[in-house]
């Protein structure tokens, strides 16, 4: 993919916008021309999160994303709202342990991956987030696990660098899913 216009979005305190930050950093040491813009509510735990990640091997014109070729979803809110502005033959990734049901009207390849679940499954409570990256990263080829594995190392704060590990087997779970 020469560019992928993504949309994260979900509820705040999933991740969000730690997921579409880490995409751009990791675009940004790939060499990538990257955007990343933040959007949340008031409330952000537990209100609407969503961001706009735009990596390119070409110059990005604007950092705005109307119509992803990529969305990430991982609540029904986010699903609903965000689903029907994908670009016909986009991908639709999203967390099918909480949204069971298929876009209406899309001409986008959906790929469902229960991310919850898997991390819950695999000691990883709160790590959905990664594991839906991971199959991004498979669906997409914008980037390789190991351009996201040297962005974890700059993204994630040195008070949670124990968490390091478990952030790059829950991508590696969602890639090999």
């Amino acid at each position: 993919m020469n560019t992928a216009r993504v949309l994260f979005a979900g509820f705040g305190g999933q991740g969000i916008l730690f997921t579409g930050k880490l995409l751009a950093y990791s675009g940004l040491l790939a060499n990538k021309q990257v955007t990343w813009l933040p959007s949340y509510g008031p409330e952000m735990r537990g209100g609407t999160a969503s961001c706009s990640v735009i990596v390119s091997d070409d110059a990005i014109g604007s950092p705005l994303v109307p119509d992803p070729n990529v969305l990430i979803a991982m609540n029904v809110p986010s699903f609903d709202k965000y689903a029907s502005s994908v670009e016909d033959g986009g991908i639709i990734v999203y967390d099918s342990s909480l949204i069971t049901k298929d876009a209406p009207l899309s001409k986008a390849k959906m790929c469902p991956i229960p991310a919850t679940k898997l991390a819950e499954e695999n000691g990883m409570e709160g790590l959905g987030n990664m594991i839906i990256l991971g199959k991004m990263l498979k669906e997409t080829g914008v980037l390789s696990i190991e351009e996201i594995k040297t962005g974890m190392v700059k993204v994630v704060s040195a008070k949670h660098q124990a968490l390091l590990e478990k952030n790059v087997q829950a991508v590696e779970i969602g890639f090999n899913y």
